[in-house]
């Protein structure tokens, strides 16, 4: 096995053992010039064997005495004895669990009940007998440029920028440039001012069909311009109704499934809604509702919001959305994903029936398709742009199998091999995604221990901080952000070169997104994976999107998706389930590990926390010694 130290620029002698490369299907591959981590890739130890073992040991092809399965495996040794993986009091399953169990959870349990009583008191509203508002939603003119184009020439456009229009009839022809849209004045001098050159694909198509008041469902990647594709509609509906009066709620409603989501919008809002004077607010948890509550109670014609804070100012009177003819879902895959889906039909029985509808999504599941349907007031025109589910063909992804104790030393390594190809130092921004709050923390105080400038958002963080992270992240004062999925989701960072997977996610979807936070707007990016056997029934899935987008497939991926087709193909696995024992609970009902930060940092009015108040080592990309994250234990410093 080779051994990177964490200190060393570049791989060991030693590499040269291993498997001459694990990267074989592309005739092409990138010149290391291009991609410094094609080398790092290449030389990556080779865990075939240990792959088609590990396979084996969690219970895919094994008996009784699996792993994570088995009355006597090596992480149970039986569910009636409590060891670390299950059992009535196992560390990894108490019954007061924090993520369920029997008892009330933290996260689960009884108080869950919470979720299903939110909005309960929101009554549908008989709009037969309400006074509406008279609507206007269609403001669409064609250019004679786009309306004489033949049926041929509007194919060739969408074949050209992989348009599909999978429904909808008598859908308005693409438009190519900025003076095809017909947009207002006011509209071209911010995009002039933004430097904008051409529209997206998205834009392309997306425009003439919002403009024309269709409802419309859209299905691109991240990094699409999809964000513009309502948002430049909907300042020109809202120039087209009547002015607001006293009471009334918001014109436009954006819902988000997150608040830096949220907060990314409401930048556009400012933005293209200033030279029509267009106030806009935005609404989410975790801060103080007062300042919120002021801004509806005044008067917006934009609101932007995640749905259970929408929902709290709905039941207390604060606003209202019968004013609201332009509603937005922005990745409503996402905000299923993330269990929204009764406060969404709750605030849609609010909002008035004739209103114009659309809906944004990365990936288009049944449960985004039978929302779809029941949201939209009439058939909606589904836009794709690119292959839904797929990553983008811009980004070079790298995959390699690894034992979960080389994880660290190989994060490490890879941070090493990336600066000394660049010349030493660090710029680059570098998204690093892990599964768990703790483990943020514990890959932060890794990074910042050995060096480098890296800063973690998750969930248990308050919004100030986690604000103050992003804006350093943007910035590039520091340009490495560990995230959680949860406090990564609805990030729009333009320039990030790099994402690093440590923990593979548990579907290929949240693959598919990760990834796509590299690579926007035609720039070329880089994803580099980490990838363990226990997430083997994985393994086909991702093989064959790596295929689609051209890239190298390493062996061992290939031994465990082989493996895992045979094991399921042969029949289930006789294992009792993963980590086994009574209680659901992951990490149990103990506190954090590394507690809270106490100090106070310069220029800021709250406290950093955990591993981000760790002071940045000696060891880093531009300079050669210093303290190692050996030498410390894992007490936090201040």
């Amino acid at each position: 096995m080779m051994n990177v130290k964490a200190g060393n620029s570049s791989p060991s002698e030693e590499a040269t053992t291993c498997a001459p490369s694990v990267h074989t299907d592309v005739s092409t591959p990138p010149s290391s010039a291009m991609d410094p981590l094609s080398h790092f890739a290449a030389t990556a130890p080779d865990y075939s064997a240990y792959a088609a073992q590990a396979v084996s040991n969690y219970g895919r092809v094994g008996h009784n005495g699996a792993n994570y399965g088995g009355y006597v495996p090596a992480y149970n040794n039986g569910p009636q004895y409590g060891h670390a993986y299950g059992g009535q009091n196992g560390s990894y399953g108490s019954y007061p669990a924090a993520y369920g169990g029997a008892y009330p959870g933290m996260y689960g349990g009884y108080y869950g009940q919470y979720e299903d009583q939110l909005g309960a008191s929101l009554n549908p509203i008989n709009w037969q007998d309400t006074q509406l508002v008279e609507l206007r939603k269609n403001f669409y003119v064609e250019d004679p440029r786009v309306a004489a184009m033949t049926p041929e020439e509007v194919d060739q456009v969408r074949r050209k920028l992989d348009i599909e229009i999978l429904r909808g009839e008598n859908v308005p022809n693409p438009i190519q440039t900025f003076d095809e849209a017909c947009l207002p004045d006011y509209i071209m001098k911010e995009i002039n001012r933004a430097g904008f050159e051409k529209p997206t694909p998205i834009q392309v198509q997306g425009w003439p069909v919002a403009l024309s008041g269709r409802d419309m469902v859209g299905i691109a990647e991240t990094g699409s311009g999809k964000t513009l594709a309502f948002m430049i509609p909907a300042v020109i509906h809202i120039n087209a109704q009547p002015y607001l009066q006293k009471g009334d709620g918001p014109i436009v409603l954006i819902l988000a499934p997150t608040r830096e989501l949220a907060l990314q919008i409401k930048a556009e809002c400012d933005r293209f809604g200033r030279s029509s004077r267009i106030t806009n607010t935005c609404v989410y948890g975790g801060t103080p509702r007062g300042p919120q509550a002021r801004a509806l109670q005044n008067g917006v014609e934009i609101c932007i919001a995640t749905p259970g804070r929408l929902i709290d100012f709905l039941e207390s009177g604060t606003t209202n959305l019968k004013r609201v003819t332009y509603l937005v879902m922005d990745e409503a895959d996402r905000m299923l994903d993330m269990g929204f889906e009764p406060q969404v039909r709750k605030i849609v029985s609010q909002i008035r029936p004739d209103r114009q509808t659309l809906m944004w999504s990365a990936t288009w599941p049944k449960e985004v398709q039978h929302l779809a349907r029941d949201i939209c007031n009439e058939e909606p025109v589904l836009v794709t742009v690119g292959r839904s589910g797929h990553a983008c063909h811009n980004i070079q992804q790298y995959v390699e199998v690894v034992d979960n104790n080389m994880k660290p030393e190989r994060l490490l390594a890879l941070m090493q091999a990336a600066s000394a190809a660049t010349g030493g130092g660090w710029t680059d921004k570098t998204l690093i995604f892990c599964d768990t709050k703790r483990g943020a923390d514990d890959i932060t105080r890794l990074l910042r221990r050995d060096g480098w400038p890296a800063l973690s958002i998750h969930g248990d963080k308050k919004q100030s901080e986690r604000d103050w992270v992003l804006n350093q992240f943007k910035t590039g004062r520091s340009p490495i952000m560990i995230a959680t999925d949860v406090a990564s989701r609805g990030l729009d960072v333009k320039d990030v070169k790099y994402v690093i997977n440590y923990d593979f996610p548990g579907t290929i979807e949240d693959y598919v997104h990760r990834i796509g936070r590299t690579g926007r707007a035609g720039a070329s990016g880089v994803a580099y994976s980490f990838f363990m056997p226990d997430k083997g029934k994985l393994a086909r899935q991702l093989v064959n999107c790596l295929r689609e987008a051209n890239q190298s497939v390493p062996e061992a991926l290939e031994t465990i998706a082989f493996a895992n087709d045979r094991a399921s193909s042969g029949g289930k696995g006789r294992g009792k389930g993963n980590y086994g024992g009574k209680g659901r609970g992951f990490y149990g009902k103990g506190k954090g590990r590394f507690g809270k930060g106490r100090g106070k940092g310069k220029g800021m009015n709250f406290s950093m926390t955990g591993a981000n108040c760790i002071p940045v080592g000696n060891a880093g990309p531009s300079k050669g010694s210093g303290p190692r994250y050996q030498d410390f234990d894992n007490s936090v410093m201040h």
